[in-house]
């Protein structure tokens, strides 16, 4: 078995910080569906790891990202947290600097432009948008010379979800959870099934494989088998609601699982896919949005109801966010110091790969997690 990250990188306020800059401010941050912004004007601001971003869908309907921070005095623009419209402008409430949504300068009231004060000059910070699926992706620190498009990020992902219509479907029902637990405790849940059988026995139920030897012969790539006359994750593992034409064979009756770094999970079934953004928030708090998506047909349907699905999802990542708030209170122990990852865990691993390639290894935080040159 090989170890864990040490207990400090899932505790310490020091690492965290160096997560927001090392991470979360320079990969690809999946924020939402772009179909959440659907006219031009519609605005959404977000916090994404202590940042405050404004994302907008601009008059030629392009998604169009900023700082929310005025360029005169630091003001917010909009409102922490609020979603509308905006209308043709952006406009400060402290001293109404106007700004059109591609983020340009229009007007400093009683301001005139001079060697030291041009408009071109005081364009709003931006924040570089990519998509994929759908899914909108936020790049907080764009032109970065450490940094990649979104496609190398994603890596081979878009291909084995090729014949899923992602970016056709739309949301039907959303849950928000806060769960107290470090972000990689919950990455590290998902990406293995050890846990499966002592934890989720409705979904074992559903989905025999996982329980047997730990999950530890899943074939994610082909999809994970139901039981016998069951093709989707639901109550009764069946569903009025058709599969998504263009599948192939195995996609028909099969369940997938992608985690995508930093902070992306997608749960595919044959009818619905399962997407989870996840926020961290703290070193000990996490917010997670599950999207249930389903294809438009299916809910321009009179009898649509996502409940089965959702019903059945709710209790899974629940059981889920209540073994990861566990773990979270142990390692707070002064006896532990690291764990262990079993090898039908392997796939675990690669948070402790990733997180000590984004955080540049024992030259910058040490064998105890502690972040050195900082105090």
């Amino acid at each position: 078995m090989e170890r864990t990250l040490h207990r400090d990188y899932y505790l310490s306020q020091k690492i965290f910080q160096l997560e927001q800059e090392r991470i979360f401010y320079r990969e690809w941050f999946c924020a939402g569906r772009e179909d959440e912004l659907a006219r031009p004007g519609d605005y959404q601001v977000l916090d994404v790891a202590g940042e405050s971003i404004l994302v907008v869908r601009n008059r030629v309907g392009r998604l169009i990202a900023h700082y929310n921070v005025c360029r005169h005095r630091g003001s917010r623009l909009v409102a922490e947290g609020s979603q509308g419209s905006l209308g043709g402008t952006i406009r400060c409430p402290y001293h109404s600097w106007t700004y059109t949504l591609d983020g340009e300068l229009r007007a400093a009231p009683f301001l005139d432009e001079d060697g030291d004060f041009t408009k071109l000059n005081l364009r709003l910070f931006p924040v570089a948008v990519e998509s994929w699926g759908g899914f909108y992706f936020l790049g907080l620190t764009p032109g970065d010379p450490s940094g990649y498009g979104l496609r190398d990020q994603l890596g081979p992902v878009p291909e084995r979800l090729c014949r899923y219509p992602l970016d056709q479907l739309r949301s039907g029902h959303r849950i928000s959870y806060e769960v107290q637990a470090n972000w990689k405790v919950v990455l590290e849940n998902y990406n293995e099934c050890y846990h499966c059988g002592p934890v989720h026995p409705e979904l074992c139920r559903l989905v025999p494989a996982f329980k047997q030897r730990g999950g530890s012969e899943l074939d994610w790539e082909r999809g994970i088998p139901h039981r016998e006359g069951a093709w989707t994750f639901t109550e009764s593992g069946t569903s009025a609601r058709r599969p998504f034409e263009g599948l192939n064979t195995d996609e028909q009756v099969r369940h997938k699982g992608e985690l995508i770094y930093p902070n992306f999970m997608l749960s595919l079934s044959a009818d619905h896919v399962t997407a989870y953004t996840v926020w961290p928030r703290t070193p000990a708090h996490t917010t997670i949005i599950c999207d249930f998506l389903f294809h438009p047909s299916a809910m321009a349907d009179p009898s649509f109801d996502p409940g089965d699905a959702v019903t059945f999802w709710d209790r899974v990542n629940r059981q889920d966010w209540a073994i990861c708030e566990n773990v979270q209170r142990g390692m707070d122990s002064r006896v532990f110091e690291r764990g262990y990852y079993a090898p039908m865990e392997n796939a675990s691993l690669d948070i402790r790969r990733y997180v000590a390639e984004k955080l540049g290894g024992e030259d910058e935080v040490g064998e105890r997690g502690e972040v050195r040159g900082q105090g």
